[in-house]
């Protein structure tokens, strides 16, 4: 790939409005621009998008900034790096770090791409010319003016991420405004075995599936689980490896899984994970993790694959910031993306804006 550099870039973009976590709430956001320049000057982009504290993963976007700057780069034979692929076997020898290795490999699969004159989505087999779209719900919010802002726009899957044990209140103020609104739940793992018999009372409010409802790699739990309802369960957090969803798939574990880019290391295994999926006739979507244009162009050429069969995190740039890091942003019409068809990610950086939310940069000289 003739890779001269690579470039760090830690920034700090103000979210237009707080999100909410189970660990509190989100103001600013945290991320890591990986850049990859080749002899000829073509650039590359992919994002770390761990977040400021290890609610989520491990992970965080200090952690990921050390083992990028002082183990990843430093360590990679770079003139040896002839696919995006390979980093992921160079770097397999270290364990976990999904988000810094899937950071850095999205910037080889941008950079190849361009070098190759296809765009991400060709470059990886998608068929789909657009994707479907959905949101995340905060009852915070006045709900009904919500939904109807939502609907307009035709987005065609709707999460609620709310408090422990409070999920079917939330469901039921929200059917108040809408019995046909497609919705699921997200509860990041926050239940136990004894909270069985209240997850199973979940069943009958006809939800689109029950995302992540117990702690990451407990593959026998959400099997227990599974085995009684009719509601699909969905793992998000125990899916980090190709191993990991053949696992889930062979013990009946759950009925859907989410692929998120960044949580199992990178595209490759990412695409991995949807061919087997697809062999199993497991459905899948496309998470996303508060982020900006960059890593969700990324997301949309994943999603145009054949196998992503329900709509994803995938929202308009204004749903989170006042300005993103891509030019045009994304936007949604009639609840769907187009999927660009320009060389690479198919957008241009606002490199103004970049320069302007940059906090520390740092670059290797690597050829």
């Amino acid at each position: 790939m003739n890779i001269a550099a690579i470039h760090l870039r830690h920034i700090e973009m103000p979210l237009k409005k707080p999100f909410d976590t189970h660990a509190g709430q989100v103001i600013d956001r945290e991320l890591i621009i990986v850049e990859a320049v080749d002899v000829e000057g073509r650039r590359g982009f992919g994002e770390v998008t761990a977040f400021s504290t290890p609610f989520y993963t491990a992970e965080t976007i200090h952690t990921a900034w050390e083992l990028l700057s002082k183990v990843f780069i430093p360590t990679v034979e770079w003139q040896k790096i002839a696919h995006p692929s390979n980093i992921s076997v160079k770097l397999a020898g270290y364990q976990g770090n999904e988000m810094a290795k899937a950071g850095l490999e999205a910037a080889l699969w941008d950079l190849f791409a361009k070098q190759k004159m296809q765009s991400l989505s060709e470059l990886i087999g998608g068929t789909r010319t657009h994707v479907d779209t959905g949101v995340v719900l905060s009852l915070s919010d006045d709900i009904g003016k919500m939904i109807e802002g939502y609907q307009t726009e035709g987005y065609r899957r709707y999460k609620l991420k709310v408090e422990k044990y409070k999920e079917a209140q939330a469901i039921q103020e929200v059917r108040e405004y809408s019995q046909e609104l497609p919705i699921m739940i997200d509860v990041n793992g926050m239940y136990e075995e004894k909270d069985i018999p209240y997850l199973e009372e979940l069943d009958s409010h006809d939800l689109m599936m029950i995302e992540q409802p117990f702690r990451a790699g407990d593959f026998f739990l959400h099997q227990q689980l599974q085995n009684t309802l009719n509601t699909p369960i969905c793992l998000d957090e125990s899916i980090r490896s190709l191993a990991d969803a053949e696992q889930a798939i062979r013990m009946e574990s759950c009925q859907i899984i989410n692929i998120k880019i960044s949580r199992v290391g990178g595209m490759t295994e990412a695409l991995a994970i949807h061919d087997f999926t697809r062999k199993s006739d497991t459905p899948v979507w496309c998470g996303g993790m508060v982020e900006s244009g960059i890593s969700r162009a990324h997301n949309i050429a994943l999603a145009s694959l054949e196998g992503f069969s329900i709509p994803g995190d995938i929202s308009a740039s204004f749903r989170f910031w006042e300005r993103d890091l891509i030019i045009p942003e994304v936007n949604v019409k009639k609840g769907k993306v187009e999927v660009p068809t320009e060389p690479g990610i198919g957008f241009e950086i606002d490199d103004e804006y970049l320069q302007y939310v940059t906090k520390v940069s740092r670059t290797f000289q690597v050829n």
